[in-house]
């Protein structure tokens, strides 16, 4: 039995502002069997998606009630360790607003550089160490952890510019949709779910044609969460063989989903 009837991936990128036109950020969809195929953003002056339309775009396809996977390459919460230090309490909710008093990445003109270097927000008190990795980051190996910024294959950048995006996603749809696996491991039935995903698992299992490298994260991920599916096998994912004390942890620092 199929999970969902339509399935969205997404690869992330946390350059420049909210509302700037990102090449790098890329979305691929497909409904039921249907080959997937790329995502344009609406009509505009802007040729690329930008984080706030993209945010918009997904709240709305969300109101609709067909169920919808949605794979985000970029992290949803940080390691336990964040947690310990700055005193915060074991509450993915409670998180987020807290990042984002501190990271304010949603807002008109800021960069997550500005944050980090002082200009805007209050970056200096909410910051990590860049040995720190998520349980989830060492089962997928080569990971980097969301703290790493300024090397191949990072996802820090994209990773502070998009919570406040969960965030505001989150605060719009409420309970109609399911972030995995903070609102719990087994998705209720006919529920949206939103999932980080790792698009390294998967690119290698296709062809990339004449796609670019970002295209086809986003089509890897899409294609990946749809074939699965609909060899409904997918459920297996979302329970991943996990100890009381793993599970434990990362219902506080999250998982990606296809990391066993």
């Amino acid at each position: 039995m199929n999970l969902f009837s339509r399935y969205i991936g997404i690869d992330y990128s946390g350059a420049k502002t909210p509302t700037a036109s990102l090449p790098g950020l890329r979305v691929y969809a497909a409904s039921g069997g249907e080959s997937p195929v790329q995502v344009p953003p609406p009509p505009s002056p802007r040729q690329y998606w930008t984080r706030r339309g993209l945010a918009e775009w997904l709240i709305a396809n969300l109101r609709e009630t067909v169920p919808t996977v949605v794979g985000i390459d970029h992290g949803f919460s940080f390691p336990l360790a964040y947690f310990e230090r700055h005193k915060l309490a074991h509450s993915w909710d409670a998180f987020l607003d807290d990042f984002c008093a501190h990271w304010p990445t949603d807002q008109e003109n800021v960069y997550v550089s500005f944050v980090r270097d002082g200009t805007c927000g209050n970056g200096a008190a909410r910051t990590g160490d860049t040995r720190w990795r998520r349980l989830t980051e060492i089962r997928a190996g080569a990971a980097k952890s969301v703290f790493q910024f300024g090397v191949t294959g990072q996802v820090a950048a994209s990773t502070h510019a998009g919570i406040p995006w969960l965030r505001h996603v989150r605060r719009a749809l409420g309970t109609t949709v399911h972030f995995w696996p903070f609102d719990g491991w087994t998705p209720p039935s006919g529920r949206h779910v939103v999932a980080e995903v790792y698009p390294s698992l998967w690119r290698h299992l296709y062809r990339s044609d004449s796609r670019t490298s970002d295209q086809h994260d986003a089509y890897a991920v899409c294609r990946w969460l749809q074939e699965t599916d609909r060899a409904a096998a997918l459920a297996q994912f979302f329970q991943p063989q996990l100890g009381p004390a793993e599970r434990n942890k990362a219902e506080i620092e999250g998982w990606i989903l296809g990391v066993g």
